[in-house]
């Protein structure tokens, strides 16, 4: 460390000031070269060559034909499968988010209790979230079975017959939208964390002014996880935009296209249809309409969103 600042101090005195920070700007960015070129060829790079793409008719074994705007203008007026596939997406977004979001709270409450042995079933109720997608969605393809499948034999405890599940067209996206409680688990932690970040010098008070349980979690407990709910609802819009794996192996976005998410009929497009450039149009849209949403929740958090410290005018 001494012969460290020496050398500092040596530099400094021999180039000046200017001298010595431009040789620090220099290093800087030899330092964070491989991210700054890794974001180009991987992220960037591509992003700019779709978007060229989606102004052509490319199917990939050819080379691509400039079109222009030709395929939005398909996309909005003459292609009704995406506007099917946006509203499927949409439906599930609307209740599997705060479904999730409620059923995560309400776990991590249950889990937030100090006694023996909680931190097992905070490990069991946590691991499903880490399983791979794929294992997930056969696992549940037996699940909801008609025949032989654990949901209906549940139900017929209770004397009723269950439905076909993911071979009926009422009941496929509903059955995708309960196996989205799969993965709670996640957002169970991150609430976990927000539950025991609450000073409970807080709750002492509350206690004091005579301030009964539900008055408690409403007015201290729900206003300081605040920005874990926010977190998890931004997240939640980003993952449910992007929903694939679910559908391409339970359903294929089928029957009747009742499960048809919009990145599946994205996915289709590019590599069943083999029709690139409009595959590139449809993830652009995908990508303003999440931007969109995802702003949106930005700009109302400054009303329902608390941070501990922050002053309200």
């Amino acid at each position: 460390m001494a012969i460290e600042k020496r050398r500092f101090a040596s530099l400094r005195s021999k180039w000046g000031r200017g001298r010595l920070e431009r040789y620090e700007s220099i290093w800087g960015y030899v330092l964070v070269s491989p991210w700054i070129i890794g974001f180009v060829v991987f992220t960037a790079g591509p992003m700019l060559a779709s978007l060229l793409l989606s102004l052509t008719d490319y199917s990939i074994i050819e080379a691509p034909h400039f079109l222009g705007f030709a395929n939005y203008v398909k996309m909005f007026t003459r292609d009704p499968k995406f506007w099917h596939s946006l509203k499927v997406t949409l439906t599930y977004a609307i209740v599997a988010i705060p479904l999730g979001l409620v059923a995560g709270l309400a776990l991590a409450l249950l889990l937030n209790a100090k006694v023996p042995g909680i931190a097992v079933w905070r490990t069991i109720y946590y691991m499903p979230s880490v399983v791979s997608g794929v294992a997930v969605s056969i696992l549940w393809i037996y699940i909801f079975n008609p025949r032989f499948g654990i949901a209906n034999w549940i139900l017929g405890w209770f004397g009723v017959k269950g439905p076909g599940w993911l071979d009926s067209p009422d009941w496929a996206l509903p059955a995708l939208i309960i196996m989205s409680l799969w993965g709670v688990g996640g957002g169970m932690i991150l609430y976990l964390a927000g539950l025991q970040g609450i000073p409970t010098a807080l709750y002492d008070a509350a206690l004091v002014d005579g301030a009964n349980a539900w008055q408690r979690f409403w007015h201290i407990t729900l206003p300081m996880i605040t920005p874990v709910i926010f977190f998890n609802l931004v997240t939640g819009i980003i993952y449910t935009f992007q929903i694939f794996t679910e559908a391409y192996v339970m359903t294929e976005g089928g029957p009747a296209d009742a499960t048809l998410f919009y990145n599946l009929y994205l996915y289709n497009n590019a590599f069943r249809y083999l029709d690139m450039g409009y595959a590139s149009g449809l993830a652009w849209v995908l990508f303003f309409i999440v931007l969109g949403l995802t702003m949106l929740i930005f700009k109302s958090s400054a009303v329902w969103v608390y941070y501990e410290g922050e002053l309200r005018r």
